[in-house]
């Protein structure tokens, strides 16, 4: 009889990206495992496009049952283990109830004296790894001893667009010529990173406009109302604007038959590297949100970071950090003029 992993990461896009090479792991070790990621409602459509994961388990729909439906739907699983990458102390409660034989968490967080079986030493705050070397310690109760190096942690960070994209968008990027590269820029974070600035993305869209190539700008339907005056002074220099448009399993069908990305350190951003897109990611070197950290992973992931030992006279202000909007347009753009068109990703 197969085994059932439960891995928990109830948080951002991103973060769950950076979790995929845990059910990967899984997946390697134990190849007819089921794998169910439990997340949040907006995180479903990553789990639906990646390989390593069976099964996904919406926390916010569980959350909503009474407290005997909470624990009998874990039961229902039979898992051998839940693995707590992201600590919810509501989560680590029921899993207990429920029984789940093995339960994993971090030392340092106390609700999981109470409710994990299996800790595992690791401080996140101050460590020189990067995130998804820092999830993949969370195995180590279960065999996992030896570590991956980052390249190979890389080729577990997958994943493929789940529906075809519209036939309107499959055309509007099926319209270039050849040699154009169609790129998508993400100037918004909505608070989750460091921001380059409207006025430096301003210019990367003209110098990209100018060398030829088509520019797509994507984001919330709210970050378009905020970007509404910027999206008129550089129309002539879009190919489209999309914000707002694109449901998250068109976006990342769209990605995936485009060329590349340009953002912040946000979830478009991994999700471009986990689609196997260009994703060239703007950093600030304030530790710990440096691209050692929280950099790209993917076969044409890569960042840029302004050359400065530290950023920590940026903290007061993070809204303001000169640091990051130091990265020079001209810069970015070479880093994009680089790139060669890629194949579309295949629809799963």
């Amino acid at each position: 009889m197969s085994q059932t992993f439960l891995v928990s990461r109830t948080d951002a896009i991103g973060d769950v990206v950076l979790t995929l090479p845990v059910c990967g792991q899984l997946k390697q070790r134990y190849p007819s495992c089921r794998v169910v990621l439990i997340g949040r409602t907006y995180t479903a459509p990553v789990a639906a496009a990646c390989p390593w994961v069976d099964e996904f388990l919406n926390l916010d729909e569980l959350l909503r049952q009474p407290e005997a439906t909470q624990v009998a739907t874990l039961q229902a699983f039979a898992a051998a283990a839940i693995v707590h990458v992201f600590p919810n102390k509501l989560l680590a409660r029921l899993a207990r109830k429920a029984g789940i034989p093995v339960r994993i968490g971090t030392r340092n967080r106390w609700q999981h004296w109470l409710t994990c079986n299996r800790l595992v030493a690791l401080s996140r705050r101050h460590s020189p790894l990067h995130e998804a070397q820092l999830n993949l310690q969370l195995l180590q109760p279960l065999g996992f001893s030896d570590p991956l190096s980052l390249p190979e942690i890389a080729r577990l960070v997958r994943l493929y667009p789940t529906e075809p994209l519209a036939v309107a968008m499959q055309q509007l990027l099926q319209a270039r010529h050849a040699g154009q590269l169609n790129i998508i820029l993400h100037p918004r974070s909505r608070g989750s990173a460091r921001e380059w600035g409207l006025d430096n993305f301003g210019q990367l869209v003209r110098l990209l406009h100018q060398a030829g190539h088509r520019v797509f700008v994507t984001g919330t339907a709210a970050e378009g109302e905020e970007l509404a005056a910027w999206r008129r002074q550089h129309a002539a220099c879009l190919a489209a604007d999309l914000t707002g448009q694109l449901t998250l399993p068109q976006f990342l069908a769209f990605i995936g038959g485009a060329d590349g990305l340009v953002a912040g350190s946000t979830g478009p951003l991994h999700l471009a590297a986990a689609l196997g897109r260009y994703a060239l990611g703007l950093y600030p070197p304030i530790r710990p949100m440096h691209p050692g950290r929280w950099g790209p992973l993917g076969p044409h992931a890569e960042f840029t970071v302004f050359d400065k030992p530290a950023c920590d006279d940026c903290r007061a202000e993070p809204a303001s950090c000169h640091c990051i909007r130091a990265i020079a347009p001209l810069a970015v753009a070479a880093r994009v003029l680089a790139w060669s068109p890629l194949k579309q990703v295949k629809h799963g």
